[in-house]
């Protein structure tokens, strides 16, 4: 019986041991546990907590403005009221809250797909993160959302800052639009301040170059909010943490374009589809860049449909290409000019070498036609550019070859990129004997030359090249790269980097050919027989060059424009530079399918250089007024002791500062017009010589 009792006692010890020992382990587990969660990590449990409660609000920035060289505003931002859905605060979103705004906002089943897959990404990613649904609320939409507000839990519409593009399709290529940030891009490491879900980034022209000049920095403030998402306004006051971060506004882009000549080009222009493009020829700024038919950025800064993307596609007219850079064009006779530049140079032929023209100039057994088939005549340098002949420049390429004529033409700047880097070039073709080698069937014949000497066959040039080419004759040989861009200012209007102009290359150029290059093309349009005499101006000598290019092989009988459908017809080209003696700007007008040089582009140019020595004598008019009517400073002290006055001399009114005059306040722009882009049936396949 005592010895049953012992046994039983040593048992309850060990038990209660082993009990003690477990409670012990659980403690010191416990207690470690506690540790890290309080200690270690504590303050992202403590941060986890307070975002429950306290909402980060994002402070949008201005993105900064895009001027004209006059500081005329082109681009800025205007207030929209914008509808986000922040993930974590939206109770039975996809059930009841989507469905709701769906319904009130017309959504169609493309957008209401693409708002889930964004709400899906934010609530993985980032669910406090407010992600934007929808854009521009209309004031009937704004109502409703307001009357039917405790139903959205989650849902704000807050007031943001949106792009407004005030001359519309005008410089659209240019200032360019934006679009929303895309997930892959997000997902690409950031080179500056991090985008988030449903930001806006720029596409095109200055938007997309200069982003991040542009763009500026968002500010931040903290609010205490409910389970709903619902700022708790009394609390917020007495939040204490981190203090509100004011938004930087983004930086500004002044351009090297002139509103009021824009303007001017586009009015003047008559065409369809084409291209002009005007250059100081003494630093390569460019002063007014028409590209028609445009888009409206307006339109494209938002979320455009997917069919409104496939309309713009099918528009034979292609609006989204910017003309100037990105289309290359045969440059018909305006590129002889090169020709003989290269003829002169060689010495192949001197000044007063003369070439017969009997309407035409035969090569083996092929005759290439002039484009007055009864002939010119005898003609020398000087005379074959004013007329253009095109036989005198057969004549050349056959003594020549095609390599001189090559080798002048990508000095001047053919066949490579302007770098002009604001949006994007083709390098159009200066082709040589080594390019038919390659590239033509049976390689490189004299008779390539003969049409590329006259701005046919393979030679192609964009309408900046062709700027850039008469910007460096008119100059005596300075090949300047193009800029659009003058400067960028902070917000406050500090000038924070300024371009400055870049010579790439110094073209050799004889003085006495480079005199006679320029006559001539001074007598294209001042002396009769110039093609483009009927464009000159009585107060102003310019020169310049017409063209047109054939897009379509001759038949044996030539054919009216007005017989011909539209994508038929030849480009009518006009190249100019003005005044004639001491230049100061180029002009080059494209008119796509528009027919003659002399009748469909050359008015275009000399209406252009009309208003710009008209600008230019209006602001030194408004300059020297603004002059005048500064306050004088105060007059010098008379000198010491008394001073006479003469006998029955009036003793003269006290010296004041007259007000400042406002009539040497700058002109605003005139409206800009833009010419409707008629319905026009399809491009037949293949394309001219």
């Amino acid at each position: 019986m005592t010895l049953g009792t012992a046994g039983t006692g040593r048992d309850l010890k060990q038990r209660t041991l082993a009990l003690a020992l477990l409670m012990t382990a659980g403690l010191l587990l416990l207690a470690v546990r506690l540790y890290r969660l309080q200690v270690i990590q504590g303050d992202d449990y403590s941060a986890k907590s307070v975002a429950n409660f306290v909402k980060e609000v994002r402070i949008r920035a201005d993105r900064g403005t895009i001027r004209d060289r006059r500081g005329e505003v082109l681009v800025d931002n205007r207030p929209s009221f914008d509808v986000f859905v922040t993930p974590a605060f939206c109770e039975r979103c996809a059930d009841e809250v989507l469905p709701r705004l769906a319904g009130w906002l017309g959504w169609d089943e493309a957008q209401r797909a693409h708002v889930d897959g964004l709400l899906r990404t934010g609530r993985r990613n980032a669910p406090f993160q407010p992600v934007p649904v929808e854009l521009d609320l209309t004031r009937d939409e704004l109502d409703t959302l307001a009357a039917h507000k405790t139903e959205l839990p989650g849902v704000d519409w807050p007031a943001v800052p949106h792009r407004h593009y005030r001359a519309g399709p005008v410089l659209s290529h240019v200032v360019g639009y934006m679009n929303e940030i895309t997930q892959e891009e997000l997902d690409r490491p950031a080179t500056g301040t991090p985008y988030a879900l449903g930001d806006f980034v720029g596409r095109r022209g200055v938007e997309r170059y200069f982003e991040q000049e542009l763009r500026g920095a968002d500010g931040s403030r903290q609010e205490v909010v409910n389970a709903r998402g619902e700022t708790l306004r009394e609390l917020s006051d007495l939040l204490v943490g981190r203090a509100p971060v004011a938004p930087r506004p983004g930086d500004s882009v002044v351009l090297s374009v002139d509103l009021r000549l824009q303007a001017e080009a586009e009015r003047a222009f008559p065409g369809v589809a084409g291209a002009v493009v005007v250059m100081d020829v003494r630093t390569g700024f460019l002063l007014a860049v028409v590209s028609r038919p445009g888009y409206e950025p307006n339109l494209l800064t938002g979320r455009v449909t997917a069919a409104q993307m496939a309309e713009m596609a099918r528009d034979p007219l292609q609006p989204m290409i910017f003309r100037p850079t990105q289309q290359h064009y045969s440059p018909g006779s305006t590129f002889k000019v090169v020709t003989a530049l290269a003829a002169l140079h060689s010495q192949v032929l001197s000044p007063s070498a003369v070439v017969s023209c009997s309407g035409g100039y035969s090569l083996g057994a092929r005759r290439w036609r002039c484009w007055n088939e009864a002939g010119h005549g005898p003609m020398n340098a000087r005379d074959a550019l004013q007329h253009s002949c095109d036989t005198y420049y057969y004549r050349v390429a056959d003594l020549l070859g095609l390599d001189p004529i090559a080798d002048m033409g990508r000095a001047l700047g053919l066949g490579a990129p302007t770098g002009l880097g604001v949006v994007a070039e083709v390098p159009g073709i200066m082709p040589d004997s080594a390019y038919h080698d390659r590239l033509t069937p049976g390689g490189y014949t004299k008779g390539l030359a003969l049409n590329s000497a006259i701005g046919q066959g393979d030679v192609n040039v964009t309408p900046l090249q062709l700027a850039v080419v008469y910007a460096a004759v008119a100059n005596g040989g300075q090949v300047f790269r193009p800029q659009l861009v003058r400067r960028i200012e902070s917000p406050d209007g500090k000038t924070l980097q300024e371009f400055q102009p870049e010579l790439v290359r110094q073209v050799e150029m004889d003085p006495e050919h480079h005199r006679l290059v320029v006559e001539a093309l001074a007598a294209v349009v001042n002396e009769p027989g110039g093609t483009a005499y009927r464009s000159r101006l009585p107060d102003l000598r310019f020169a310049g060059k017409t063209g047109t290019a054939q897009v379509t092989a001759l038949g044996k009988v030539r054919v009216k424009k007005e017989a011909m459908g539209y994508w038929f017809r030849d480009h009518a080209w006009f190249a100019a530079f003005a005044p004639a003696e001491e230049p100061e700007i180029a002009v080059v007008v494209l008119n796509e399918h528009g027919g003659h040089g002399a009748s469909e582009a050359a008015p275009t140019a000399a209406a252009i250089i009309r208003k710009y020595f008209q600008l230019k004598g209006s602001d030194a008019s408004a300059s020297i007024a603004a002059t005048a009517s500064l306050p004088r400073g105060p007059l010098p002290p008379p000198p010491p002791g008394p001073v006479p006055a003469a006998a029955g001399a009036a003793t003269p009114p006290p010296a004041h500062s007259p007000e400042p005059d406002q009539t040497g306040a700058a002109q605003k722009a005139p409206p800009l017009a833009r010419a409707p882009a008629p319905a026009l049936a399809p491009a037949p396949a293949g394309g001219g010589p």
